[in-house]
């Protein structure tokens, strides 16, 4: 259990705000467990409680048992990133870890091996004021990994990079998660989650909304859909129907083409040869992650969009709806930090 993350009861008000709200979950080593909610759920606040760089305002966060600020030499048990902006700029790239390293009686050799690890390793004698987002963003990870940590946090790991670097980032996460590490991944990305989480954490409006594998998560999308094209829907609707399928047009007004649900495709095929009806397409679309992340969260979304999911109108001061607005919410789940979104 050394390297296990435990949120117990975890509490954190901002005067009359609160921004986590009695949040209770466990993070285990030996996989990628991603953590979602909208903007203003309280990702980063979380994150930042477990680090102790926030004091909690009830319940605790423990990494391996005991708060994280009871480790001694942080960086050799948890490594972070949460910020990749967060740098001084006239530093070099080997000086930065170099104070990092020394800080937490690391030897040297970290700086160089690190550095190559993440493929700056020509751009170690470079200032990072000159750096990239996506370069930032690997240095960041360099510092996570400097302390061989058997625990990684890591905030939204891939903003800024290219499509080498995201799938770079996410054979490493895996990678590190194979090597019985604790991997915590915050992240807006549904694809990447897909392809890199093994189990999510959800949360909104400060609370727990889900912690479970994401492919239970994604089935409460409803399963996989089947989509079927086909010049004669009314009739084949009809017979799908009467075998206890959900059929929906799919696509534009007048689309020949239907959205199945509760029927396989096999099962499809086979009634529309058995009533003569002719069939273009059999395409199985497994359940979605971001379905299920919109329906679950719809209610708690601090920033919505007019007219899209979960939308709800409620009068502005001009007496006009404002269907942008949650119904009895500020827009401001928690204090602004420079350059994030909680």
């Amino acid at each position: 259990m050394a390297d296990v993350i435990e949120v117990d009861e975890l509490t954190k008000k901002y005067g009359d705000k609160t921004a986590v709200d009695r949040l209770s979950f466990t993070v285990r080593p030996g996989q990628v467990t991603g953590f979602l909610g909208p903007n203003g759920a309280g990702k980063t606040t979380t994150l930042r409680l477990i680090l102790g760089l926030e004091r909690p305002t009830g319940g605790t966060a423990r990494v391996g048992g005991v708060p994280f600020a009871s480790h001694p030499r942080g960086l050799r048990h948890v490594g972070a990133l949460l910020d990749a902006q967060q740098v001084h700029g006239g530093r070099s790239a080997a000086a930065h870890l170099w104070a990092l390293a020394r800080g937490n009686g690391l030897p040297r050799r970290r700086v160089g091996e690190v550095l190559d690890e993440v493929g700056l390793a020509r751009a170690a004698g470079r200032r990072i004021g000159g750096f990239s987002l996506g370069m930032k963003q690997r240095l960041g990870i360099a510092a996570a990994l400097l302390g061989d940590p058997p625990v990684l946090l890591f905030d939204e790991p891939v903003n800024g990079m290219d499509a080498e670097g995201v799938r770079w980032t996410r054979r490493l996460l895996r990678r590190l998660a194979a090597e019985g590490r604790t991997v915590f991944l915050s992240s807006h990305l549904m694809g990447e989650l897909e392809n890199t989480a093994d189990r999510l954490v959800v949360i909104g409006q400060g609370r727990l909304l889900a912690a479970e594998s994401v492919r239970e998560f994604a089935a409460r999308a409803g399963g996989r859909t089947v989509v079927v094209g086909t010049p004669q829907a009314a009739e084949l609707t009809r017979v799908l129907v009467a075998e206890g399928a959900a059929v929906e047009p799919e696509g534009s007004a007048g689309a020949e083409r239907l959205a199945v649900t509760g029927l396989a495709a096999d099962r499809i095929g086979a009634l529309a040869l058995r009533h003569g009806l002719q069939v273009n397409e059999l395409t199985t679309r497994a359940a979605s992650l971001e379905a299920a992340f919109m329906d679950m969260t719809a209610d708690s979304a601090e920033y919505r969009t007019p007219g899209g999911p979960g939308a709800a109108e409620r009068p502005s001061p001009g007496g006009r709806p404002d269907p942008g607005r949650a119904p009895g919410r500020r827009d401001e789940a928690e204090p602004t930090r420079k350059g994030k979104d909680a």
